[in-house]
């Protein structure tokens, strides 16, 4: 399975971004879907993850949403008041295990190759 991430680019300080993430086969529906990032210096962090529920890391919640479009088995992670803090490679990646952490990178079966958020203040 090889899941593609996009969306990533270059914004200011309060903007909005949408990445997006498919997969080359399988489907979101039966796994758990997750967000990712890593900032330069940094380990790779949980952002947000999908299964029957939705799971936000604290630094954002409510800003950032999490969906998934079954009929085209694409994963989306729309960002709203972008800080800079927010700069780093977002991952997405899928678990199989739906009684796995949905926080932990460890119980994530496939991963993205990445994509590049960059929030100028």
């Amino acid at each position: 399975v090889q899941l593609q991430a996009s969306g990533g680019g270059l914004v200011q300080a309060g903007d909005s971004l949408r990445l997006s993430c498919t997969a080359s086969r399988g489907s979101f529906s039966t796994w758990r879907a997750g967000w990712f990032r890593q900032a330069p210096g940094y380990g790779r962090e949980f952002v947000a993850a999908i299964a029957s529920d939705t799971y936000y890391a604290g630094s954002v919640k409510g800003r950032f949403t999490i969906s998934r479009d079954n009929t085209k088995n694409t994963v989306s992670l729309q960002m709203n008041s972008l800080k800079p803090e927010d700069t780093a490679v977002y991952y997405c990646a899928a678990a199989l295990d739906l009684q796995s952490s949905a926080d932990n990178v460890d119980d994530y079966d496939y991963w993205g190759q990445g994509t590049l958020v960059t929030v100028s203040s």
